[in-house]
């Protein structure tokens, strides 16, 4: 495992699932140095979407599985915020109608914190997100 600075990222949804899967050639270059150097972290609603994956056939993995492999192999962490405090800030993103873009969002913007994603909409939408 690399020495991790203080640095902490939240990572979205699909970049647990190819961090996973080892499909590292997904990412920007950008994205990988900040995956190596910084800690990681993810919403917990993270785990309800790839539930929500899993069950209507998008993913083959449990999300329990995805998530403890990764806690294991790169040290991500999930973060453990007011829920009543994100849900406030989540009512606020109302550039989508998607509530987990909504609550990955928010978190990260309650924590201020960068947010790696390569979803379009978040990136044109929250000044803190990333990936290239």
């Amino acid at each position: 495992m690399v020495d991790r600075m203080e640095k902490l990222i939240f990572l979205d949804t699909h970049v647990l699932i190819w961090l996973y899967a080892g499909k590292l050639k997904l990412f920007s270059n950008l994205a990988l140095r900040e995956i190596r150097k910084s800690n990681l972290c993810f919403s917990p609603v993270v785990k309800l979407e790839l539930r929500y994956l899993y069950e209507i056939g998008k993913i083959s993995e449990k999300p329990d599985k995805i998530v403890n492999a990764l806690k294991q192999e790169i040290g991500l962490k999930e973060a453990n915020d007011d829920f009543a405090a994100v849900v406030n800030e989540a009512i606020n993103q109302g550039w989508t109608r998607d509530p987990f873009d909504r609550i990955i969002s928010a978190q990260a913007k309650i924590r201020n914190v960068k947010l790696l994603t390569k979803d379009q909409t978040i990136l044109s939408n929250c000044n803190f997100a990333f990936w290239e």
